[in-house]
């Protein structure tokens, strides 16, 4: 007889790829924008066990293994195998569950590198530098504002951005002067935006970036928001909480640079893998960072899946995205013999064109409520064209050839104001050649340019008076508006990310005034029809008075839809009262003065209209009838008809 068969235990189960043919297809094709849910890390169970699953694209490594606490930081003690030709390196670690600290070991002609995950969801605290395995899910509760979100950020709706550094908006003075958490955040900043009637805030990088200096424009981490502020459920937590209060998203994006760091994407596999090798289209001059490698379609699909992530996975409402001219030219910042032309001899990035074109179908495409803006700062056509047009499909271009002709003239003393008026004339001949936003943001009052109100000239009280009429210009001229955080108070300093804004400013009345002035500016923006519905169409837009240039004084008119809403935007911009100033009206009765910059409750001297002011049948303008005005110093008036929406 013989003796019983010894059986042999089954191999243990390894969970299946979470890369399918298809998904390794689009991937080196360059048209994957869900790579978040293939590649990093994902908890996964087999039976009873559970762990997770590894997947990492390093395809000229000799070898990659994944290191944590658990192992000991071991090199090789928790291997990946690579699939096939792919490049990735795939693998299942029992036992490692959410929240383990890790990174990739990768062994590269010699040297063996310690990497942070570049699809990780989350990160520790900088300086520390690894990546941490982290489950994203969350019960979200805005279903209300997802489903109507479309209608908000709509090129006919009045979209008011306040933007914001999320570690310097405001402080904790007295636990070490530390920025706020994600959840801090949530408490307060939606009562606050609501309160001053903004429409939307859009956050500087909250990506995850080593260095605080950066505000977030020096990215390793494009798919995890940063730790310095909470988990990314916390981070949820406050995208929810400002939808409740009826307030978008927009969140500042980077595909244009990258962080030099030796645990980020530089060198990744030993190789130039996410740059260029050649420091002509790979290194970036101004800041001192790599350029990604636009024309490699692993790269690409690593940049649209990125973006594609802060749509889903964070409900995010917009994407900005950052330094759209520096993508678009491969001579940008770069003297002859410094750039490398593209196939055609000339001096277009034609592989960043690409990608930006096709980032904004896929953003579309899949989410039709969000909208996409550029900053771009040269005359490239179309930006905010779609692309089936041959543009590249944004939904919005700031308009920084405004923000500097604008900040500009108010800069000089009112009474050479009269020689530069054209600076404020000039934007009419392009004013709807693309969707515009019209941006005094933070790269304004930074780096030695000064506060807003600190290049407004005169004496303190002239100073606040041309900052109010600055802001009233904003709002009164076509395309969306967005103010950086601070500029609402007035505040003298420069913004420094290590600082709260001056909240201590709104104990003045005089700043109060500025705040409030910003607030009712947004409220009548928002209720206005005149004053949003057409921000993008050159019918909602006329000038009445562009050319007294010697009293620095214009006029123009803004319409609603169908011309049936009007509002007049009338602006004395020298310190001179002129009691009895004749305006061309646009149409006759009682126009009610819906905002004086120049009121009391701002901070002004007080002169006005009395609230309201009747059109008459005299000629002035061109037009049939006319009105005479108080126009206050330093001032803008915004009037609209009586008995008119």
């Amino acid at each position: 007889m013989s003796e019983p068969r010894t059986r042999k235990p089954p191999a243990p189960q390894r969970p299946q790829s979470r890369l399918g043919a298809d998904d390794l297809h689009l991937f080196n094709e360059g048209t994957h924008y869900r790579l978040a849910g293939k590649l990093g890390a994902h908890l996964v169970s087999i039976g009873k066990r559970t762990g997770t699953q590894f997947a990492v694209w390093a395809p000229n490594a000799k070898g990659v293994s994944v290191i944590g606490d658990w192992n000991g930081w071991s090199h090789g003690a928790d291997p990946l195998s690579v699939q096939g030709n792919s490049g990735i390196w795939e693998g299942f670690v029992p036992d490692v569950g959410h929240g383990a600290a890790y990174k990739y070991a990768i062994a590269a002609g010699g040297e063996d590198m310690e990497k942070a995950d570049p699809f990780a969801r989350f990160a520790e605290q900088p300086p520390k530098t690894a990546s941490i395995v982290w489950d994203l899910g969350y019960e979200w509760r805005d279903e209300e504002w997802m489903a109507a979100r479309a209608e908000r950020s709509a090129l006919d709706a009045p979209i008011a951005i306040y933007e914001l550094h999320l570690g310097s908006w405001r402080r904790n003075v007295e636990d070490g002067n530390r920025p706020l958490t994600y959840l801090e955040l949530a408490e307060r900043l939606p009562a606050y935006v609501v309160e001053n009637g903004f429409t939307h805030v859009e956050l500087l990088p909250i990506m995850e970036h080593p260095y605080t200096g950066s505000w977030g424009y020096q990215t390793t981490g494009y798919f995890a928001p940063t730790s310095r502020y909470g988990t990314p459920q916390e981070f949820m937590a406050l995208v929810d909480a400002l939808h409740a209060a009826g307030v978008g998203v927009i969140l500042d994006w980077v595909p244009s640079h990258f962080a030099t760091d030796r645990h980020g994407l530089a060198l990744f596999d030993g190789t130039h893998l996410y740059e260029h090798a050649d420091p002509r289209q790979g290194f970036h001059p101004d800041w001192g960072s790599f350029i990604f490698n636009y024309g490699r379609n692993e790269v690409r699909s690593f940049l649209l899946s990125s973006a594609m992530h802060w749509l889903d996975a964070y409900h995010a409402d917009g994407l900005r995205v950052d330094a759209v001219a520096s993508m678009l030219y491969l001579d940008y910042s770069r003297e002859e013999g410094d750039w490398i032309p593209n196939r055609h001899g000339g001096r277009e990035n034609l592989e960043a064109i690409d990608l930006m074109r096709a980032l904004n179908s896929a953003v579309y495409a899949e989410h039709p409520g969000v909208q996409t803006y550029a900053e771009e700062s040269t005359a490239w056509p179309m930006v905010s064209r779609p692309t089936y047009l041959g543009g590249l499909g944004f939904g919005f271009k700031w308009d920084m050839g405004w923000m500097h002709d604008t900040l500009v003239y108010f800069g000089y003393d009112p009474v050479h104001r009269r020689y530069h008026h054209h600076e404020l004339t000039f934007r009419g001949l392009y004013a709807f050649t693309e969707n515009y936003v019209l941006p005094l943001s933070h790269d304004e009052v930074v780096h030695g340019k000064r506060s807003l109100i600190g290049r407004m000239p005169g004496n303190e009280w002239q100073m606040r008076a041309n900052l109010r009429a600055l802001y009233g210009y904003m709002y009164a001229a076509p395309g969306k508006k967005l103010l950086f955080m601070g500029a609402e108070l007035g505040q003298w300093e420069e913004w420094d990310h290590e600082s709260s804004i001056a909240w201590h400013l709104l104990e003045r009345p005089e700043h109060e005034g500025i705040r409030r002035w910003v607030a009712d500016l947004n409220r009548a923006y928002r209720e206005q029809p005149a004053l949003h519905e057409l921000d993008c169409d050159p019918a909602g837009f006329e000038w009445v008075h562009a050319s007294d240039s010697e009293s620095s004084v214009l006029a123009f008119m803004r319409l609603g839809r169908g011309g049936s809403a009007a509002a007049l935007a009338v602006f004395n911009l020298t310190p001179v009262l002129r009691p009895n100033y004749r305006i061309g009206a646009p149409r006759p009765g009682v126009w009610r003065e819906l905002l004086n910059s120049d009121a009391d409750v701002y901070g002004g001297s007080g002169a006005g209209n009395m609230g309201r002011v009747e059109a008459v049948a005299e000629p002035a303008h061109g037009r049939d009838h006319s009105m005479t005005l108080v126009l206050p110093p330093l001032s803008c008036l915004i009037l609209a008809q009586e008995g008119a929406a």
